[in-house]
């Protein structure tokens, strides 16, 4: 059971992983499909906005709970010689790199137009820096580094899809552009899903090791657990797929309001994951 630091660290990295993952993928989303999100240009912007600065506000408690952490007290968050030291390790080199990469994301979806691509640029940045603490990061091999910042990319850009989806979905005058942005979604998820999968699988071997450890050390079966609830959500998505966009394509109105209840369910399984993660990253040691 975690103490009252582990429990911080937990919430605070499961809010970061949320707030750079969803700014990042509203970015990728208005910008992948600016004619089906007309009229939510200005909601996707403000929203990827905030989402970013919650981003970069778990970004620097998590680095302040590293000195709490340190001195077991709550000194730590503000002792500077402390925080100091830790800055020049990984989490500060993280906590640098997020806080450049959130700079430039907001800056470029604030001046929008051309420079919203700017923006993308940020977000690549901000993503980066999850590769370099943490596990992966450990393994000190650049190919499953590489994997898991793909893996964080299109992670990104599916949970950015889900908000603007859902509002249209739920606005009968809107149904159209709700069919178009399912339809193209999925085109694209087609082939980035399977490759989000292949990812993660590759890199759970990696951290595992065995079929022994993944059954029998808290770190496997905790992770078994967190793939039950990615299966959950990819049952979600191809329910969404199969059933409810062609349903809009149709013009059916309760297809509609069905694919704004499952994503509802898809946000409660994200919420899961983010949490399992930080779990994960924070309290959880890899087994020997």
């Amino acid at each position: 059971m975690p103490d009252f630091w582990g429990i911080l660290s937990v919430l605070s990295k499961s809010l970061l992983y949320l707030g750079f993952l969803t700014s990042s993928g509203l970015l990728m989303n208005r910008l992948l499909f600016s004619a089906e999100v007309i009229g939510l240009e200005k909601r996707m912007r403000l929203s990827a906005i905030a989402f970013a600065v919650l981003g970069v506000l778990m970004a620097v408690l998590n680095f302040a709970l590293g000195g709490a952490v340190l001195l077991d007290d709550v000194s730590g968050l503000y002792d500077v010689s402390i925080l100091g030291l830790l800055w020049e390790t990984a989490p500060g080199d993280a906590l640098y790199l997020r806080l450049i990469g959130a700079a430039i994301l907001v800056l470029g979806v604030a001046i929008g137009g051309r420079a919203s691509w700017i923006g993308l640029v940020g977000a690549a940045i901000a993503l980066f820096s999850f590769t370099r603490v943490g596990h992966v990061a450990a393994l000190s091999t650049f190919w499953v580094q590489a994997l898991l910042f793909m893996h964080l990319v299109v992670a990104a850009f599916w949970i950015g899809i889900l908000t603007p989806l859902r509002k249209l979905a739920r606005d009968p005058a809107t149904l159209p552009n709700a069919a178009r942005l399912g339809h193209r979604f999925g085109q694209i998820a087609s082939g980035a899903v399977p490759a989000l999968i292949i990812a993660g699988l590759i890199m759970t071997w990696f951290l595992v090791g065995s079929m022994e450890a993944l059954l029998f050390t808290p770190y496997g079966q905790f992770l078994v657990i967190k793939v039950a609830v990615v299966g959950a959500l990819l049952v979600l998505a191809l329910l969404n797929k199969a059933r409810f966009v062609p349903g809009l394509i149709e013009g059916n109105i309760s297809s509609g309001q069905a694919l704004a209840r499952s994503i509802k369910f898809e946000w409660v399984c994200i919420w899961l994951i983010l949490l399992a993660t930080g779990i994960f990253t924070s309290v959880l040691t890899l087994p020997t």
